[in-house]
């Protein structure tokens, strides 16, 4: 869960660091005061896009800090692990540290542990840890596409919809190969070509060893006059055509020096090392003459080499590679060969391949749309539940799920799904995003969230003022929902309804102030009498009276 949120030259946020348990957590305060700043903060750290405008004025970033408590969140830790972030001496604490700096010039950077991170990397983690859910969040409820994928969310059908999809995908793989083979029509003159080109190739040995050394033998012919006239000149300085030869110098040096060793014992080890040196001298000698002896002049075989390199190096540019690439090339052009000389073949199977590719995505669909159904009928009968709770009394929410038309293998399955409404008893069902009263689809949507909350592994769940548009009764039942979901998951709830904020564990009052010319936030804990104070000001505005502050006092009496 979320322990720590520290925040540094953010939008109107001079510096503040806030501390978070278990629980439900409320954040209030006046209009305009930055409540949401606080989720915005989350955003950013979550991998929201950077905005310069959210940098202090007259700052040159601003600085944000998430630490979280792993200790029950395994997939967290084994992510990190993964990406090899994990220090498990250090880590045992379970304390992970998200940061991002954002830059008044537009960039940022961020950081997982104190390592440098990409914003991918910050967001994929942060998704495993929250789920920030806005007060404009019903907007994307109403798209088709947003309804299914919250159904199957709720369902829990990731194994099925990937089973789905890779049917899908399979059968639209061979459909393309199918279509491929029957636009490339007769083949003849390409078969024609690729087998001139593969005889051309073919001649030739194209292993890239075998051209290394080639091209050594070139090199070598083209420099042996020179190699021949160096290796001449070492032998006669060697062998001493016309003067004593090395090693009868060094011969000679022994025996003198062997006369004087009585004299000197350490002369010994020079005649050691002088008699290594006359067969080291010895050896180079011979060698010599054989690497002289081995140096051919022949014109013949060094015309055939460069006539060889030459057919290569125009074989490259034919097929613009360098020639050391060459045999790539025959090669792809003996696979091509090979799938168009069996094109017919190929042709006549692929019909049987998709069909039977089509019979599996029928397989795998049927699945999952009786998955579908089946976590539909519990999820309409949730929400139904909770917008009798939520002052909707004898209203009902329905899920239809459409079938496909076209009847062709869909990545997304056999069907579509269309939330439908009937707000008051009597009405037919209508599709959610024809419901016209604005009030109404608040808190259709908030039912349907709150019905599929709490079912994934997510520990911290944020709430930006999602119960905008309610009020009275209706804003309590939806702080006690809150609070129920508090009970499994660590809960922030950014709220204007006291009857909401009565509901949490633990209170934030965000206020502003002028200092130095400049507006600027601070938020701070409110103790229980702050707390029951907020609560009244929420529900009496600017001039409190005692009856509010009563009325305060009651609603924290039975929110405990």
């Amino acid at each position: 869960m979320l322990t720590r949120l520290t925040l540094r030259d953010f939008a109107v946020v001079a510096s503040t660091e806030l501390e978070f348990g278990p629980g439900m957590t409320v954040i209030s305060g006046e209009t305009g005061a930055g409540k949401s700043l606080l989720v915005d903060a989350l955003g950013f750290l979550s991998g929201m896009r950077a905005d310069s405008g959210m940098v202090r004025h007259g700052t040159e970033r601003a600085e944000l800090n998430a630490e979280f408590d792993l200790r029950d969140r395994p997939e967290a830790v084994a992510w990190l692990r993964d990406q090899e972030m994990l220090d498990e001496g250090r880590d045992d604490d379970g304390a992970c540290q998200l940061r991002r700096t954002l830059r008044s010039d537009g960039g940022s950077r961020a950081w997982i542990n104190g390592r440098p991170v990409t914003v991918a990397q910050l967001a994929e983690l942060a998704g495993l840890l929250v789920e920030i859910h806005g007060q404009h969040e019903h907007q994307a409820l109403l798209s088709k596409a947003s309804q299914l994928e919250l159904l199957d969310a709720y369902g829990r059908h990731g194994p099925a919809l990937k089973a789905v999809r890779e049917t899908a995908e399979a059968w639209t793989a061979l459909r393309r190969e199918r279509d491929t083979l029957v636009r490339a029509g007769d083949v003849g003159d390409r078969i024609e070509l690729l087998d001139h080109q593969w005889r051309e190739l073919d001649k030739e040995t194209l292993e890239p060893a075998s051209i290394a050394d080639l091209a050594a033998d070139h090199r070598r012919f083209a420099n042996a006059a020179g190699l021949i006239d160096t290796c001449e000149r070492a032998l006669a300085r060697l062998e001493g055509d016309d003067a004593p030869s090395l090693l009868q110098t060094v011969q000679h040096l022994r025996g003198e020096i062997a006369r004087a060793r009585n004299d000197e014992p350490r002369l010994g080890e020079v005649d050691g090392m002088l008699d290594a040196a006359a067969i080291q001298i010895d050896e180079a000698t011979r060698l010599l003459q054989r690497i002289r002896d081995d140096l051919d002049l022949d014109p013949e075989r060094f015309e055939a080499l460069e006539d060889r390199i030459g057919r290569l190096h125009e074989l490259g540019r034919k097929h613009r590679v360098p020639p050391e690439s060459l045999h790539e090339v025959r090669d792809r052009i003996a696979t091509e060969l090979d799938t168009l000389r069996h094109a017919g073949e190929r042709l006549a199977g692929l019909d049987d391949e998709i069909e039977a590719a089509a019979a599996r995505w029928r397989e795998a669909a049927d699945t999952l749309g009786a998955a579908r159904r089946e976590a539909a009928n519990r999820l309409a009968q949730a929400t139904t539940d909770l917008i009798a709770d939520l002052g909707m009394g004898g209203g009902r929410f329905e899920i239809a799920l459409e079938p496909i038309e076209d009847g062709r293998p869909d990545p997304q399955g056999a069907e579509r799904a269309e939330f439908l409404v009937s707000a008051n008893a009597g009405q037919p069902p209508r599709p959610l995003r024809k419901v016209a009263s604005g009030g109404e689809l608040s808190r259709i949507s908030l039912a349907i969230e709150v019905a599929a909350l709490g079912l994934d592994a997510v520990p911290t769940m944020v709430f930006d003022e999602v119960d905008s548009g309610i009020g009275g009764a209706v804003a309590e039942i939806v702080g006690q929902k809150l609070r129920a979901l508090g009970a499994k998951r660590q809960v922030l709830c950014v709220t204007h309804q006291p009857q909401v904020a009565a509901q949490g564990h633990a209170h934030y009052r965000v206020s502003k102030a002028e200092a130095d010319g400049m507006t600027q936030s601070a938020v701070r804990r409110l103790d229980a009498k702050e707390r029951q104070e907020e609560l009244a000001r929420m529900l009496g505005g600017v001039e409190v009276s005692k009856e509010a502050r009563a009325a305060a006092k009651r609603l924290l009496e039975n929110a405990s």
